[in-house]
């Protein structure tokens, strides 16, 4: 009995097993990147600059098709958290441009990293509401309110699939506070305003 075939069996799976270690290495590294620069795109948003939101937007993109050679099979994992912060800085873009929230298909990411950056761009949606009202702004906020609660609704069922969705179920939790939270600034503005037009004509 020899060790002839264990050995070249072996050497096979250590050669295998280290590219996939230096791929996953790599991408935990380099996808940083990607997650910068999602974030500074919604800054971006949130500053009005739609200019540079694009362009770190784009910026990922490329980056994201560079990377998704070395994440394949078990490496995929370490996209999706790269790809959630592309969804959400993509997706609050269309809606700041009053255009369709892209698909999965679009933006040609999986499957969870998409749900996941819906449920995350919720807080963003939550976030431009009450900058909207803070100026005054309260038909733009209901406009968005609109769409904050419907991608709520939507998404809602996920939470269902918390095993497979890693955090599913509590994005989907948040959101819910959230979306009560932006509700209750929203009616608010709206009885103070309609105070405002009331005491105005009272006035006259």
């Amino acid at each position: 009995m020899t060790l002839k075939n264990v050995k070249s069996s072996l050497d096979k799976i250590s050669k295998s097993l280290a590219s996939v270690q230096d791929n996953r290495e790599f991408l935990l590294r380099n996808t940083r990147e990607i997650v910068i620069l999602c974030s500074r795109s919604i800054i971006s948003v949130h500053k009005g600059d739609l200019k540079n939101a694009k362009k770190n937007l784009k910026q990922a993109d490329v980056l994201l098709k560079k990377y998704k050679k070395k994440g394949e099979s078990d490496l995929r994992r370490y996209l999706i958290t790269p790809e959630q912060e592309f969804v959400e800085a993509a997706c609050l873009i269309a809606v700041v441009e009053r255009k369709e929230i892209p698909s999965d298909t679009k933006l040609k990411v999986m499957p969870e990293s998409y749900v996941l950056g819906l449920l995350d761009c919720v807080g963003e949606l939550k976030r431009m509401i009450f900058d909207k009202i803070r100026l005054g702004e309260i038909k733009e906020a209901l406009r968005i309110f609109d769409i904050m609660e419907n991608l709520y609704l939507h998404l809602y069922p996920f939470s269902m699939y918390d095993k497979v969705v890693k955090e599913a179920r509590r994005k989907v939790d948040v959101d819910r506070i959230l979306v009560d939270d932006a509700r209750g600034a929203i009616t608010e503005e709206k009885r103070r305003s309609e105070l405002i037009e009331t005491l105005s004509k009272l006035k006259k």
